[in-house]
C-alpha cells in the first residue's frame, strides 16, 4: 500500500467511523497503524490528516478544538523526531547483527572443522565462545615425518576487533608452520607480526608446540599463556607445565624458551585458555586445583568425550554462565 493510499483509506476510516461508531472500524485502525509505520508516516502527519478530516466534516467545530490540534501537532513533531531516531538505530542495530553474523561465520572458517589423526594419539578439543564471537584461537597441523603442531592461543580482547586478531594469527602462522622451526622461533616471528599489525590495547596469549608421534616428546614454548598440564597415567597425578614469555605484542625485542616433556602410555598433555580457570564459581574463581578435581574424573574417557565432560562440569559448576571463552584440548599417547 503507497503512503497517498494509507492517508485516503484513514481519511475513510475516520469518516466511516464518525458516522457509524463500529467496532470493527476501531479494529481496522489499528490494522492500518501497521501500514502507517511501515510507510514512516510521521506522528504529527497522522495528526495533521487527523484535524483535517475534523474540520471537513464537523464545520461548525469550536476553534478551541482546532486551535487544540495545532498544539498537539506541535507536541507530536518531537515524537515524531524520536521516532525517527528510533528507526535509524534499529536500523543500524539490525546492520551491525549481520556484520555480526559475518564475522562469525568468518571465524569458524578459521578453526578446523576436523582435527588430524596420528597413529598412538588421542586429541580431543572444545571451544566454547561467551559471546557470539570468540577470542580464543585453535589448530593442530600436520607437518609429516612424524611430527604434530599445536597451537592455542587467547586474544585479550572481544568482538569483530579480536576475530580480524585471530584471522591475522591463523595466515601469519600458515606462513610459518613448518616442522624444522623450533617453536620459540614460532613465537619470536608471530611477536614480530603482532607488534607491528595490532593495536597497544590488544595483546595475545599463545602456546605453541610440536609432538613428535614417534618418540613421544612435546617441545613447546609459551607467550604469556596459562600454563598447561601433564597428566601422569600411572601415578594418575598432575604436573605444571613449566612457561615463561611475554604476551604476543609487548615488545620487538622478545625472546622465548623452549620446553619437552616426555610422554608415557596414558600420558596426556591438557591445554587451555585462562577462561577455563578464571570461570566463576560461587563468587570465586574455578582455579587450577578445582580443575585437576574435574579433569581427573574425566581422563578414563577417550580424549574428546573428556573435554566435553569437563566443558559440561564446568558449565553447571557455573551456574550455567560462561564470562570468558573456554577451550580445553587433551593430548593423549595411547
Amino acid at each position: 500500500m503507497k503512503r497517498d493510499d494509507v492517508k485516503k483509506q484513514y481519511e475513510d476510516l475516520l469518516s466511516d467511523y464518525l458516522l457509524n461508531r463500529r467496532e470493527d472500524l476501531l479494529y481496522a485502525a489499528q490494522q492500518l497503524s501497521k501500514w502507517m509505520i511501515e510507510q514512516r508516516i510521521s506522528p504529527e502527519e497522522i495528526v495533521s490528516l487527523h484535524a483535517a478530516v475534523i474540520k471537513k466534516m464537523v464545520p461548525d467545530v469550536p476553534q478551541a478544538i482546532v486551535d487544540s490540534f495545532d498544539m498537539l501537532i506541535e507536541i507530536m513533531m518531537g515524537y515524531g523526531i524520536a521516532y525517527r531516531e528510533h528507526e535509524s538505530l534499529v536500523h543500524r542495530q539490525q546492520e551491525l547483527e549481520y556484520e555480526i553474523e559475518v564475522a562469525v561465520g568468518m571465524q569458524q572458517t578459521l578453526l578446523p572443522e576436523t582435527l588430524p589423526t596420528f597413529p598412538g594419539i588421542d586429541i580431543g578439543v572444545i571451544s566454547v565462545p561467551a559471546n557470539k564471537m570468540s577470542g580464543d584461537y585453535y589448530n593442530v597441523v600436520d607437518h609429516g615425518r612424524g611430527k604434530m603442531g599445536v597451537a592455542l592461543s587467547d586474544i585479550i580482547g572481544k568482538g569483530i576487533p579480536a576475530a580480524l586478531c585471530m584471522s591475522m594469527i591463523k595466515y601469519a602462522m600458515d606462513g610459518l608452520q613448518e616442522g624444522s622451526l623450533r617453536p620459540s622461533e614460532i613465537l619470536r616471528r608471530l611477536n614480530s607480526v603482532v607488534e607491528r599489525n595490532v593495536d597497544p590495547s590488544m595483546f595475545i596469549t599463545m602456546v605453541y608446540g610440536i609432538y613428535n608421534t614417534r618418540t613421544h616428546r612435546f617441545f613447546y614454548a609459551t607467550a604469556g599463556h596459562e600454563p598447561g598440564l601433564v597428566f601422569r597415567a600411572k601415578e594418575r597425578k598432575f604436573e605444571n607445565l613449566p612457561t615463561r614469555g611475554l604476551v604476543l605484542g609487548v615488545s620487538p625485542d622478545a625472546t622465548y624458551t623452549d620446553y619437552a616433556v616426555d610422554l608415557s602410555p596414558g600420558d596426556a598433555i591438557i591445554l587451555f585458555s585462562d577462561g577455563v580457570t578464571e570461570c566463576r564459581v560461587n563468587g570465586d574463581f574455578l582455579g587450577r586445583e578445582n580443575l585437576r578435581q574435574v579433569l581427573i574424573s574425566c581422563m578414563d574417557l577417550p580424549a574428546q568425550k573428556a573435554v566435553e565432560a569437563v566443558y559440561q562440569q564446568i558449565y553447571r559448576m557455573a551456574g550455567y554462565e560462561l564470562n570468558d571463552d573456554q577451550t580445553l584440548m587433551i593430548i593423549r599417547r595411547k
